[in-house]
């Protein structure tokens, strides 16, 4: 949860040049399966889209003002993105700018805040 709150503070800190979204995958630790000793909710694995949508709205209390949408069954998103279990990405025009790596190890929200930082400073020296 520790990276849910840093990841809400990167969110409110850049909403004036960023749009958030989280796309809720496949539990990454399943009650009924391989559970984490610190996980804060026991949510079983998903068996319907109904499940994933329910798991979605604890999501959604941890990163309030921020959408959260969720994965198809067939999680193509996960796929698609590699997300498996939790990355970061920053698209514009429909083109991936900065990807992250692969969590729990290469996910890493100061990499996305100077990513941030970055593009605010370019905003502005654009402005002139």
């Amino acid at each position: 949860m520790a990276r849910l709150k840093a990841f809400q503070g990167v969110v409110q800190q850049n909403a004036d040049i960023a749009d958030s979204v989280v796309v809720y995958i496949e539990e990454a630790h399943p009650s009924d399966g391989w559970m984490s000793t610190d996980a804060p909710y026991q949510i079983p694995k998903h068996r319907c889209l109904e499940d994933r949508l329910n798991a979605a709205q604890l999501m959604h209390l941890e990163v309030p003002g921020c959408l959260v949408v969720v994965d198809s069954m067939e999680n193509s998103s996960n796929a698609a993105y590699g997300a498996y279990f939790d990355r970061l990405y920053i698209l514009q025009e429909g083109k991936i700018v900065y990807q992250g790596g692969r969590g729990p190890e290469g996910y890493r929200i100061s990499e996305l805040r100077d990513w941030l930082d970055q593009y605010r400073e370019k905003i502005h020296s654009l402005k002139g």
